[in-house]
């Protein structure tokens, strides 16, 4: 049985608790409620938190998600994030349910509920109550009101290793309901070409919609001194001449990169390769500018 105290419990012990849970361990409803009386427990909806102290991050999921019954997973942005996933990180828990259940809300620990038909389907991530990543970073895709940022955490949970396209794509085609649906199926496709950045997809996109040809993706050029260069776009014109393009984000104005896409560039000027170099603010904002460039150094 748990032991009663006023102060926190020790790392690696369980702080929350499902009040059908402390029962099952022998607590009895009048006890539990001396501890929350007494303030040495405290009581969010069907949880107990068994010390008086404010929630951490994990105690408030825990909390989020046990009031939302036993067969709530993690998911969507809180999936990803507790499987791995950084740069895309939300206050808010986020967590999957299915259609009709009873969810019970606390404002100390804010929740999003996602819902799904059929409880089979729910499937998670070895043995925690985390949804798989790829369904966990789609239902994240479909969260938003444009598709760009729905793309960008698809490619970032590829570049991060926690997903393949592969596996992106499977979970796609069980949400045919997803918001930007289509859209998410051709930013797989180019994350499968290998496109590892939203600007790399961006610049794809912008391929297509002017009748350029699309680029290969992270092609591998070995210099003499045996260093692999991953090139964000290439193409090889009809008369034989390779076409560079590279996409620079704000960490190319750290002095260091700098120098090394100097050094980078002198490389395929000694190749005799023709290289563009497009900032991603200008990628986004005067595209038919890059349309003209691009079309006038492919031929």
């Amino acid at each position: 049985m748990l032991t009663a105290s006023a102060q926190k419990a020790v790392p690696g012990e369980r702080t929350v608790e499902a009040s059908a849970a402390l029962l099952r361990r022998g607590w009895t409803a009048d006890e539990i409620r001396a501890q929350v009386v007494a303030h040495r427990w405290q009581r969010f909806g069907r949880v107990v938190l068994l010390h008086n102290g404010a929630p951490d991050l994990d105690e408030r999921r825990a909390i989020a998600m046990l009031n939302c019954g036993d067969h709530a997973v993690l998911t969507s942005f809180t999936g990803a994030e507790v499987l791995g996933l950084r740069g895309w990180e939300r206050p808010t828990t986020h967590v999957l349910v299915a259609g009709g259940t009873r969810v019970r809300r606390v404002a100390v620990a804010p929740v999003r509920v996602h819902y799904l038909g059929d409880r089979e389907r729910i499937t998670t991530s070895g043995r925690r109550r985390v949804h798989r990543c790829a369904p966990a970073l789609v239902i994240a895709a479909g969260s938003f009101d444009s598709p760009r940022p729905g793309c960008g955490i698809l490619a970032a949970g590829v570049q991060q290793g926690l997903v393949t396209a592969a596996e992106l794509r499977d979970a796609l085609e069980f949400a045919p309901r997803v918001r930007h649906r289509h859209l998410l199926l051709a930013a797989v496709d180019d994350i499968e070409q290998g496109s590892h950045a939203l600007s790399e997809i961006d610049l794809a996109h912008l391929c297509r919609r002017h009748g350029l040809p699309v680029p290969v993706r992270q092609a591998v050029r070995v210099e003499p001194s045996g260093r692999r260069r991953y090139l964000d776009a290439e193409w090889t014109t009809v008369d034989g001449r390779r076409v560079v393009a590279e996409i620079d984000g704000a960490l190319h104005l750290v002095p260091t990169r700098w120098w090394d896409d100097a050094l980078r560039q002198n490389e395929f000027a000694i190749a005799r390769d023709t290289v563009l170099r497009f900032p991603t603010v200008i990628l986004r904002t005067e595209e038919l500018l890059v349309v003209d460039q691009l079309r006038r150094a492919l031929g």
